[in-house]
């Protein structure tokens, strides 16, 4: 009988323990479930404010604005065609619908169109505003152009499907016209191999800072960064001259530079947008949007959408 009595209670202590080990799975599985319901349901919220980042400063370039100019801060401000400047709607930690959002908004126009710029004006972004040496620059600029050219003949640096693309580990064909993304330039011999050129180190801005393929191709004087002026081949006085001038306020005109690749006005503006939820970044989106201010009311639409890491 106490032999019965010992292994009953044996039994049940490992009845006991199996049920708590049960138990305690189950409800680490209920743990994990909710806590991945409630990512999932942070990241939706987060994207919807994102979203939401995106409409805002769609308000502001919808608006009555003829001129834009970075003021103090870097931040770009809209002036009217009597060169008054409209007031800024906030953009940074917007509270909003259980979150938060944040949006910073750039002149697509103020950077160099790879579409439409000749192989000299590449060969000067690459070297003053990346710092890349002669054989590096040669390579990007050939390949570039052999990228975008209809034919399948290399240039002495370039590639094309056939003697480059084609043997890669994962093949493809080049484009043969123009880029529709400056992501595409990932894919282009000379960058493919060096992606941080694209993406950029702490020292120096990456090619995704500096192009576009988005724009009518001229530069707003108004909004050009020094990169981009001295690919257009002003001087460092001339450069400081643009510089000081729109400080006080925004070009009408090219005036002078006018033959150099410049205009003063925009239409096509990258938005970049970030929804926070409980203080943490959880979404970000970019969107190059063009206004088109001949309808009633004008509209603006978007030409390219990414949602970013």
């Amino acid at each position: 009988m106490r032999t019965e009595r010992g292994v009953a209670l044996i039994v049940v202590l490992l009845v006991m323990a199996l049920v708590g080990v049960v138990g305690a799975e189950f409800a680490y599985s209920m743990r994990l479930e909710a806590s991945a319901v409630r990512a999932y349901k942070d990241q939706i919220r987060a994207s919807h404010l994102a979203e939401a980042a995106v409409a805002q400063a769609l308000r502001e370039v919808v608006g009555d604005s003829a001129y834009v100019t970075p003021d103090e801060h870097g931040l770009l401000t809209f002036y009217t065609r009597d060169g008054l400047p409209l007031p800024q709607l906030p953009r940074e930690k917007v509270d909003f619908g259980g979150g938060q959002y944040s949006y910073r908004l750039s002149d697509e126009e103020a950077r160099i169109n790879l579409n439409t710029s000749t192989p000299d004006r590449i060969d000067r972004l690459l070297n003053f505003c990346l710092g890349l040496d002669k054989s590096d620059r040669d390579v990007i600029g050939d390949s570039l152009q052999d990228w975008r050219d209809a034919n399948e003949a290399h240039r002495l640096n370039g590639a094309e499907s056939e003697d480059f693309y084609l043997k890669l580990p994962l093949p493809y064909r080049a484009h043969n016209a123009n880029l529709e993304s400056v992501t595409e330039l990932l894919q282009i011999h000379g960058v493919l191999e060096k992606p941080a050129i694209f993406y950029g180190t702490e020292e120096r801005p990456g090619l995704r800072d500096v192009v576009t393929v988005k724009t009518p191709g001229q530069v707003n004087i108004n909004t050009a960064t020094p990169c981009a002026m001295q690919a257009l081949g002003l001087s460092d006085a001339e450069i400081s001259e643009i510089m000081q001038s729109r400080s006080l306020a925004p070009y009408t005109t090219p005036g002078r530079f006018g033959g150099r690749g410049f205009r003063a006005t925009t239409q096509t503006f990258r938005i970049e947008a970030q929804g926070i939820v409980d203080g943490r970044v959880a979404a970000r989106v970019s969107a190059i949007v063009q206004k088109r201010p001949q309808g009633t009311p004008p509209t603006v639409p978007i030409l390219e959408w990414s949602t970013l890491r």
